[in-house]
C-alpha cells in the first residue's frame, strides 16, 4: 500500500492560486487547489503556440528551416533575446527555440504571425486546452481595442497538458518531442523548479537525478510555472499560478516566490524519495 502524500505547504491567503500537481505516469491528481479557477497566465499561453508550431513541421506544413524575418508590427522589446540581437531573420526552429528558452516576446509575435492565431485556437480546442490558451500577441501597449491579457488558463488544463506531453499524447509522439525539447532549454528556474537545485543554464540533462522542463509567466501581478519533473521514484506534472491585485503591497511577489518554491520543495521530496510500496 502507497503511503499517504503530506499535503501542500499553505497558500497565502487574499491572493488567487490555481494548483495541480499530477502523478505523469498514473495521470492521476496528487494534490491541488482552486485547480478550475482561470487566470491571467502572462506567457504560459505560449505552450499552445509551440505546440501547434510543432504540429505544422510534423506535418511538413511549415519548414524548421523557414527563414522568419521580424518586422515593425512584431516589434516588441522586455523578455527575450531577438529584440537586443541584430539579425533580422531566424529559421523557425531557432524562433521556437527562443521562445521555450527565454520566453522571446519578439520571436512569439513572428512566430505567431506566420502561424496564425486561428490555427493556434483551433489546436488549443482540439488538445483540450480551450479555457488555456493564447489570446493575442505580445504587445508594449494593450488598449480598449485588444484581448485584455495575452493568455488565461487554469492549473487542471495546464498540469493535464504537461503529463501528456510526457507521455508523448499531444497530437503525436513527434509533436510532443519536439515541445519538451524547447522547453527543456528554459532558463527561469525562479519559482517552483527555484527548489530543484538546477542549472538554470544547463539542465536539459539529468542533474542529480532529476531532469526537468518547464514553462513560466510573468506579470506585474502573475507568477507562473508549470512543467513536468523527473526523478528516481516518481514524475511529476504540475501547475501553479498565483495573481493578486494591481496595488497589493510591494513584497506580495516575495511572498508568491516563497510560497512556490515551497511547492518546489514538496514535488522534490517525492521525485527524489521512493515512497513505501509505490513500484517504479
Amino acid at each position: 500500500m502507497t503511503a499517504p502524500l503530506p499535503p501542500l505547504p499553505p497558500l497565502r491567503d487574499g491572493l488567487r492560486w490555481t494548483v495541480e500537481v499530477r502523478d505523469a505516469d498514473a495521470d492521476t491528481v496528487l494534490a491541488s487547489v482552486e485547480p478550475d479557477l482561470v487566470l491571467r497566465t502572462a506567457s504560459i499561453g505560449k505552450l499552445v503556440l509551440l505546440v501547434e508550431a510543432a504540429h505544422q513541421i510534423a506535418t511538413g506544413a511549415l519548414d524548421p528551416a523557414e527563414p522568419l524575418t521580424r518586422t515593425e508590427e512584431d516589434w516588441v522589446a522586455d523578455s527575450g533575446l531577438w529584440h537586443l540581437l541584430a539579425t533580422e531573420a531566424l529559421p523557425v526552429v531557432d524562433v521556437c527555440r527562443l521562445v521555450g528558452a527565454v520566453s522571446d516576446n519578439l520571436a512569439t509575435n513572428v512566430l505567431l504571425r506566420r502561424i496564425g492565431m486561428d490555427a493556434v485556437t483551433a489546436t488549443a480546442e482540439r488538445i483540450g486546452m480551450a479555457r488555456s490558451r493564447l489570446l493575442d500577441r505580445v504587445r508594449d501597449d494593450r488598449g480598449p481595442s485588444h484581448p485584455p491579457t495575452l493568455s488565461v488558463g487554469c492549473a487542471t488544463d495546464l498540469a493535464q497538458l504537461c503529463a501528456r506531453l510526457h507521455r508523448r499524447e499531444v497530437i503525436s509522439s513527434a509533436v510532443s518531442e519536439h515541445v519538451t525539447g524547447w522547453l527543456a532549454t528554459n532558463t527561469d528556474l525562479s519559482m517552483v523548479a527555484s527548489a530543484f537545485g538546477l542549472d538554470p543554464l544547463a539542465h536539459a540533462e539529468p542533474d542529480r537525478g532529476i531532469v526537468l522542463w518547464n514553462k513560466t509567466g510573468t506579470i506585474s501581478t502573475v507568477r507562473g510555472d508549470v512543467g513536468l519533473v523527473s526523478g528516481p521514484a516518481r514524475t511529476l506534472a504540475y501547475a501553479v499560478v498565483a495573481e493578486w491585485d494591481e496595488g497589493a503591497p510591494a513584497c506580495t511577489r516575495d511572498d508568491v516566490l516563497t510560497d512556490m518554491a515551497a511547492i518546489g520543495a514538496w514535488m522534490r521530496d517525492i521525485v527524489e524519495v521512493e515512497a513505501p510500496g509505490h513500484g517504479r
